[in-house]
């Protein structure tokens, strides 16, 4: 596909997100979900990007071209355009948002009527649509079937109270300092009164976007300033979130930043222990430390892997029947509260875990070391075909004899080829992604 990624449509506003191009692609959107439609009402939010307000604006001229109504909410998070869309009664609900990605970058992601995110048929068929001249021009309305718009504003209280919701009623954040920094992004009004709410001794940086700063220097990918606030007020923990608010990166009272896996592996057996994991499994991706499956393993937690991405994980839950997993990068899926990662449902079972088993977070997400690993990206011109590359193959099973696990996989997201090793020792893993990622250099030079 040219246009959807490995998570919707995503690129440089402006050149491959035009008005134009965002325009044909409501329409297109339009045009496939009619064809079960029940509401004729589609529900679109976005984060604090600039580009925004021009992709926002296409994109209803598109959909009401095509004869859908539109609600329009603002800045929300992306876990909240998938709750509201089913809460609501939408057809379809859309995220406009590139997520981590810097301010000049955004996306376009689809949810249906039920708030999951589409899958790949259903994105072909979008873009088949897209590409179709003949079925665009035939389904411009006109008249009184051309469709309306409106704003409204008020429908954050519903995502809140959802979202408290998946607080333990008999727990209170009274006493419990936090700082979270919600990225000048998304979530810079819903976070802090969700806290508030629960009583925590609150402290909120990343609340004032501009439209140029989401996700610069602050948030889940850059949380050195919020380490420095933990340590600085003494805090008992330290949440970050991104742009559309559906990661999660948590620091302890000391200031260290929680590895991803020791988080999903300290929930995914509290939750076990309370009798709330659906069949003692949880779903992680190929990117996970092996020692999160020996750990889980030890505690009679099942672990199943699925390729990169939340959608890919909650596919995976879906088929086994799971209600809990997660990537390593901060993506947590509680599918009883969300239809996606949502770094707040995250962060509240994280402070509740800490609550109720009466420790510091140190503590508690300490649950094993991981295996050693080395990662890094290589920013790549096209994505050809690894298999392609000479003399890959012979370093991979190389790589292989020595006892070390490997990755190579192009982001979904960006112009990257992204390259995980791990394995016992450290240096024979130096060693052997030096070699790794010059021979890759060399190929994409």
């Amino acid at each position: 596909m040219e246009l959807f990624g490995t998570d919707g449509v995503r690129g440089l506003a402006g050149e491959k997100l035009t008005p134009f191009v965002v325009s044909r692609l409501g329409v297109a959107a339009g045009i496939h979900f009619r064809k079960s439609s029940r509401a004729n009402k589609i529900l679109v939010g976005k984060d604090t990007r600039k580009s925004g307000y021009m992709i926002e604006n296409a994109l209803v001229a598109g959909l009401t071209a095509a004869g859908y109504n539109v609600v329009q909410i603002g800045p929300m998070p992306t876990p909240a355009i998938a709750f509201l869309t089913a809460d609501m009664r939408c057809d379809a609900g859309v995220m406009i948002s590139a997520s981590h990605n810097h301010f000049e970058d955004n996306g376009i992601k689809f949810f249906d009527r039920d708030g999951n995110k589409l899958d790949v048929e259903q994105e072909e068929a979008i873009e088949a649509i897209y590409a179709d001249e003949k079925a665009i021009n035939a389904a411009q309305q006109t008249g009184a079937s051309i469709g309306s718009s409106k704003r409204i504003d008020d429908v954050i209280g519903r995502y809140i109270v959802h979202i408290k919701n998946s607080f333990p009623r008999n727990l209170t954040l009274h006493g419990t300092r936090i700082v979270i920094d919600a990225a000048n992004g998304a979530a810079y009004k819903v976070a802090p009164i969700v806290f508030a709410e629960l009583g925590a001794e609150l402290v909120v940086l990343g609340d004032e976007p501009n439209g140029l700063n989401i996700n610069d220097e602050c948030g889940a990918l850059y949380p050195q300033r919020l380490i420095r606030e933990v340590k600085r007020l003494r805090a008992d923990i330290g949440f970050a979130l991104d742009g559309d608010s559906d990661r999660l990166v948590v620091v302890d009272e000391n200031g260290e930043q929680i590895d991803g896996d020791k988080l999903l592996g300290a929930i995914a057996v509290s939750l076990k222990e309370d009798g709330v994991l659906a069949k003692n499994a949880c779903v992680a991706t190929t990117m996970s430390n092996g020692a999160l499956e020996e750990y889980l393993d030890n505690n009679g937690v099942k672990l199943y892997r699925s390729a990169v991405g939340d959608k890919n994980v909650l596919h995976l839950m879906r088929q086994k029947g799971l209600n809990f997993g997660g990537e390593q990068s901060g993506h947590i899926i509680f599918s009883d509260y969300a239809k996606t990662g949502d770094g707040l449902v995250s962060a509240l079972n994280a402070v509740a875990l800490m609550l109720k088993k009466g420790k510091k977070a140190s503590e508690v997400f300490n649950p094993f070391e991981p295996f050693p690993q080395k990662q890094g990206a290589i920013k790549v011109a096209q994505k050809k075909p690894l298999d392609t590359i000479d003399g890959l193959f012979d370093l991979l099973k190389e790589i292989e004899k020595a006892d070390i696990r490997h990755l190579i996989r192009y982001s979904g997201t960006e112009m990257k080829l992204r390259i995980l090793l791990e394995g016992a020792d450290k240096n024979e893993l130096n060693v052997r992604y030096l070699a790794l990622e010059t021979l890759l250099k060399k190929a994409f030079a």
